[in-house]
């Protein structure tokens, strides 16, 4: 009579390595997905502030940007700086690098929240290539 010799599963002849490789695989992951999460929420935290959401439509509604980097103008990388509020007071510092159909800059926000009113010392547009400033506060 012949013999049959059963084999164990797959998962039973290898579970040694599996468990500790998928418990590592599976924090790495859960890592990445936290750092995502983080850099996503304060990133959309900064675009809804009102400091950025003066800028643009200062950026778009002004002739001189139309001329030099031209409409419409999107965002063209990561933010840089800060948004620092505390009840109706608080301060910003932000560069957005931007870009419209004809050219490259970096929008450049300086400014303080006196009593739930913004006030802004420094909103202009520091074109690439030319060092050339376009000053966002002159029409406002």
């Amino acid at each position: 009579m012949e013999e049959q010799i059963r084999k164990e599963s797959w998962f039973k002849r290898n579970w040694k390595w599996v468990v500790p490789l998928g418990g590592c695989l599976t924090l790495i992951i859960l890592f990445f997905v936290f750092i995502g999460s983080i850099f996503f929420g304060v990133t959309s935290m900064l675009k809804e502030s009102t400091p950025y959401t003066d800028a643009f439509t200062a950026l778009n509604t002004n002739v001189q940007v139309e001329e030099v980097i031209g409409h419409p103008v999107e965002t063209n990388g990561l933010m840089q700086g800060n948004l620092s509020l505390n009840n109706n007071d608080g301060t910003v510092n932000l560069r957005q690098p931007v870009k419209g159909p004809k050219g490259e800059a970096v929008l450049i926000v300086v400014g303080e929240k006196t009593d739930g009113e913004w006030s802004y010392e420094t909103m202009h547009l520091l074109i690439e290539g030319t060092d050339e400033k376009i000053d966002l506060l002159e029409d406002r």
